[in-house]
């Protein structure tokens, strides 16, 4: 188990009655505990907070009045990583998957899985089933693609990442996803803190479904997956956008952060795609 410290501050500026729905807060689930969190408003707003789906995703609602605003958050969490034998996880058969998993097969907002079928079999429809195969979408995504802050915007998919080649990290979990999806493996979106993340910022991964169980990916290979904390799981970044803005207000500045507490604790490798954390 590991205590990780994590937090950020939204700054705004707001011109005229804005409602902020935020994704900041660490969700609660089997995976992680949150022990400690605080969330503050200056000036004085109120703040609601609501817990949406079945997946413990928390939104915060702002009804912010004009003027400049920051909102401040942190948390310590219980974070549990349960490492597997990776070599003996396989894929699970259409028929035999739980009813709540089969909408993640689905083609999503930016996740254009039915438009990428042949491609994906002719990339990945020789590999073995299982685990190791989308070990292998990960490299591909990581090898092909290049990580370029600014290069994409609100309405880019995973099929225009795959034309220009080109990303941040959302964008390396909806091709990643595109491409599991295509291949009949359930894919689900991931937005987070993550540890050692740099430039320190939320961070976008995803999950794969094997054996009863979501398994963390992460393409980017820019932090460490055992150090990765849940804020929001969907079927793509359009379910967990970190700010979602009715009405008139700009972001002036922002900061994210993720420690790990017990930093005498092992380190997962952050190169190693193929972590074989498991998030029963």
């Amino acid at each position: 188990m590991s205590i990780i410290n994590v937090g950020c501050q939204l700054n705004y500026n707001v011109r005229s009655p804005t409602v902020l729905l935020l994704n900041l807060s660490v969700c609660r689930n089997s995976h992680q505990t949150v022990t400690s969190e605080t969330l503050e408003v200056r000036p004085f707003q109120s703040a609601e907070e609501c817990e949406v789906g079945p997946l413990g995703n928390r939104i915060v609602r702002i009804n912010a009045s004009p003027g400049q605003m920051s909102i401040n958050y942190l948390a310590t969490v219980e974070l549990r990583s349960d490492v597997v034998d990776s070599t003996n996880v396989n894929e699970t058969n259409y028929e035999q998957l739980p009813a709540d998993v089969l909408s993640y097969l689905n083609p999503s907002r930016y996740c254009e899985s039915d438009k990428l079928y042949r491609f994906a079999f002719e990339e990945f429809g020789h590999l073995l089933r299982g685990y190791s195969r989308v070990t292998a979408i990960c490299n591909w995504t990581y090898e092909q693609l290049s990580y370029t802050p600014g290069s994409t915007g609100p309405t880019t998919t995973a099929c225009d990442v795959l034309l220009q080649r080109t990303g941040v990290c959302r964008d390396y979990a909806h091709v990643a996803i595109s491409l599991c999806r295509a291949m009949g493996i359930p894919a689900r979106y991931v937005s987070g803190y993550a540890v050692n993340l740099q430039p320190p910022d939320f961070h976008g991964f995803f999950e794969a479904y094997f054996d009863k169980r979501w398994f963390l990916f992460d393409a980017t290979r820019l932090a460490p997956v055992g150090g990765f904390v849940r804020i929001g799981t969907g079927r793509d970044a359009a379910d967990v956008a970190f700010a979602t803005l009715r009405g008139e207000a700009e972001s002036t500045g922002m900061g994210v952060w993720a420690n790990k507490a017990n930093l005498g604790d092992e380190q997962v490798d952050s190169d190693n795609v193929q972590s074989g954390v498991s998030s029963a």
